[in-house]
C-alpha cells in the first residue's frame, strides 16, 4: 500500500516539473519558499477562523439517548446557538451559529487546536532540530503549559485552568510526575490514549515536510505518541499525510479532485483492518451514494455509536458523554465534512461546525489544510474582507518571547520556513536556495 502511495506521489511530482526552476532535477519537487510562507499564513488564519467558529457548537450535539438531542442540520446555520453538554453558550463569540471574525485591529486568541502546534514549532526552532526528543517535549510542555494548581488563568468555577482536556490533560499530569513521552500515552498510564487530542496538535508536521509524508510521519512520530496510540495515532497520521501532500497536488485539478487524491493517498497509509480505514471507506461510500451530508452523519452515528460496527466499541465502555471526545467518531465526522464539502473552504468548515461531537476540531483541521492551499489572500478573497494577523498565544499558554504574548501569522510562518529549511537539508537530502526548496521525491 505504501509503495503505491510513493509511486502516485512521484507521478504527481513529474506533472509539476514543467513549472519547476531550471536547476531542478526530474525526480525533485521544486517549491517556492515565498509562496509557501503565504500558504503557511493561510494555514494559521484558516485554522483559527474555523477553530473559533467551531467552538460555538462544540459539544452541542452528540446524538441519541436524550443527552444533547438530535444533530444540527444545514438549516441551523445562522440560527441561535444551543447550549452544549455543560449547559454553556458563548455569547462573547456569537449568539448564533455563524462565522467568528477578528478584524485587522483585533487579536485572535489561542486555543487548544492551535496552541500545542505553536509549542511544537517553537521547540523545533529553539532546539534547531527536526526530531524532538521526549525530554524536549516534556520540558516544553512544562515550561509553556500552566500547572492547574497554581495557574493564574481561571475557569468558570474559579479554579486554575490550563486549557487541556482528556489525553492532553493526563499526559501533562504524567509529565509533572516525571514521565517522558512516549510513556505519557501508554494505555497503562493514560486511559485516554484513544481520544482525539493528537489530531488537533500534530497536523502541522505535514507542512514541515512538503511532498514527503514519510519524513512528516517521522518528525511527528513522538509528538503524536505524547498523547495517542492505536486508532488515535492512525487518524493523526492520516491528517499529516494529507498536509504533506497539499503542496504537490496537480494544480490543473479542481480543489475537490486534489483533496480526493490526497485523501486516497492518506487512506493507503491506514491498515485495511483498522477502524480508521473502515470508517473512511464507509463515509466515502455514503458520499458516492449521493445522499445529503446530514444523512451520512446520522448513519455514522447509527453504525458506530448505536451498532458498534467495524470494531468501534466506545459505547460498550460506558464513557462520559458516550466517548464524545473519541478519536474515531470525530475522525468519521471530519470525513463527512471533507467529502461533502467538496473542496469549498466555507462549505467544508460549515459542515464540520454543524456535524456534531467535538466540532471545533475537525473544523480547525480542514480550515487549516484548505487555508494552506488557498493562502491567506485566498481566504480573504473568499470572505471578501481582511482579518487580523495577530495571535495571542498567552491567552492559553505562557513563557514565549513575543511582546505581551502576541505573535503574528507572518512571523509564525517565517519560523515555519526555517523548520522546513532544516528538514529539507537534513532529513530529505534536498537543497535549499534563496527562492526554493529542491526536494527528492519520496521513492525517487
Amino acid at each position: 500500500m505504501r509503495t503505491q502511495m510513493c509511486k502516485l506521489l512521484v507521478v504527481s511530482v513529474f506533472a509539476m516539473i514543467s513549472s519547476a526552476p531550471a536547476s531542478a532535477q526530474a525526480d525533485e519537487i521544486a517549491i517556492s519558499r515565498a509562496d509557501y510562507q503565504e500558504k503557511l499564513q493561510g494555514f494559521w488564519l484558516g485554522q483559527t477562523i474555523a477553530n473559533w467558529t467551531g467552538i460555538v457548537t462544540e459539544m452541542d450535539k452528540i446524538g441519541g439517548a436524550g443527552v444533547a438531542g438530535d444533530f444540527y442540520t444545514r438549516a441551523d446555520w445562522g440560527t441561535k446557538d444551543l447550549p452544549n453538554l455543560g449547559g454553556a453558550t458563548f455569547p462573547r463569540l456569537s449568539l448564533t451559529i455563524d462565522w467568528v471574525y477578528r478584524g485587522p485591529n483585533e487579536i485572535w486568541g489561542s486555543d487548544d487546536d492551535t496552541d500545542i502546534e505553536y509549542i511544537y514549532q517553537h521547540l523545533l526552532a529553539t532546539h534547531q532540530t527536526s526530531m524532538l526528543t521526549g525530554e524536549q517535549i516534556r520540558d516544553g510542555w512544562l515550561t509553556h503549559i500552566y500547572d492547574e494548581r497554581n495557574s493564574p488563568l481561571k475557569n468558570y468555577a474559579g479554579k486554575g485552568e490550563n486549557f487541556l482536556w482528556v489525553s492532553n490533560q493526563r499526559a501533562h499530569e504524567l509529565m509533572l510526575e516525571g514521565v517522558v513521552p512516549p510513556d505519557t500515552s501508554d494505555p497503562e498510564r493514560n486511559e485516554h490514549y484513544d481520544m482525539i487530542d493528537a489530531q488537533l496538535t500534530t497536523e502541522i508536521f505535514g507542512l514541515y515536510a512538503p511532498g514527503r509524508p514519510d519524513v512528516a510521519l517521522k518528525m511527528a512520530y513522538l509528538p503524536i505518541r505524547t498523547t495517542a496510540r492505536a486508532e488515535a495515532a492512525l487518524a493523526s497520521e492520516f491528517y499529516i499525510v494529507m498536509h504533506a501532500l497539499a503542496s504537490v497536488v496537480d494544480p490543473k485539478l479542481s480543489r475537490q479532485q486534489q483533496l480526493s487524491w490526497m485523501s486516497a493517498q492518506a487512506r493507503a497509509h491506514l491498515p485495511d483492518d483498522s477502524v480508521s480505514a473502515r470508517m473512511y471507506d464507509f463515509v466515502k461510500s455514503r458520499y458516492a451514494a449521493g445522499i445529503p451530508w446530514e444523512q451520512a452523519r446520522d448513519e455514522v452515528y447509527q453504525r458506530y455509536q448505536v451498532e458498534e460496527q467495524d470494531g468501534y466499541d466506545i459505547t460498550s465502555r460506558n464513557l462520559s458523554c458516550n466517548g464524545c471526545f473519541s478519536a474515531s467518531i470525530n475522525f468519521a465526522a471530519s470525513l463527512v465534512s471533507l467529502f461533502f464539502g467538496e473542496g469549498d473552504w466555507q462549505e467544508t468548515v460549515k459542515i464540520a461546525v454543524l456535524a456534531g461531537w467535538d466540532s471545533d476540531n475537525p473544523a480547525a483541521t480542514w480550515g487549516g489544510l484548505l487555508g494552506f492551499m488557498e493562502g491567506q489572500q485566498g481566504i480573504e478573497r473568499i470572505f471578501g474582507r481582511k482579518f487580523s494577523g495577530r495571535y495571542n498565544i498567552h491567552r492559553t499558554r505562557t513563557g514565549f518571547p513575543v511582546p505581551n504574548g502576541v505573535d503574528t501569522f507572518v512571523d509564525m510562518s517565517a519560523t515555519g520556513l526555517q523548520i522546513v529549511d532544516r528538514a529539507v537539508a537534513e532529513e530529505m537530502g534536498g537543497r535549499v536556495t534563496e527562492d526554493a526548496w529542491l526536494i527528492p521525491a519520496q521513492g525517487g
